[in-house]
């Protein structure tokens, strides 16, 4: 049976409709920082496990979330950091880096490594589209689809 992940980033403290009801579907999320509020974890946290760091912009509510975080989804070896720079050097046998902080979506595979970012879901930000990922792992392997949110 294949594991579905929400992936999202930089909400800044509006979760959309449209999002919460993609990520009802998931059995898991991923949030890459500035949630900027508590109460959006406590919407989330219900629906699936959740994986969520620290974003530049979530204050003192947020001390103790880690800035960064290493687990493990069905096989598959996950890195999750705010912004790209502080990506640890040693990534070992990292399969996955989830990033947000830019508010782009990014994806690509760089030396056999996907590097995603999906983009910013919550408030609409430098002009760009609102956008998240749901990622699809079944028996070690894994697909990301995109997904671009209407206004």
């Amino acid at each position: 049976m294949a594991t579905k992940i929400g992936i999202i980033s930089d909400t800044h403290g509006l979760l959309r409709p449209e999002v919460v009801e993609i990520l009802k579907t998931c059995d898991c999320i991923l949030h890459g920082g500035d949630v900027h509020k508590p109460e959006l974890l406590d919407v989330l946290r219900p629906l699936a496990n959740i994986y969520v760091v620290r974003g530049n912009n979530d204050k003192e509510w947020a001390k103790n979330l880690s800035q960064s975080l290493r687990f493990t989804i069905d096989g598959v070896e996950f890195f999750m950091v705010h912004d790209k720079r502080n990506v640890a050097r040693n990534l070992g046998n990292v399969q996955v880096v989830i990033f947000g902080h830019s508010h782009k979506y990014f994806e690509q595979v760089i030396d056999g490594r996907l590097w995603l970012n999906p983009g910013s879901c919550g408030r609409r930000r430098f002009g760009g589209e609102l956008s998240m990922a749901v990622m699809t792992i079944e028996h070690g392997t894994y697909q990301v689809e995109k997904i671009i949110l209407a206004e």
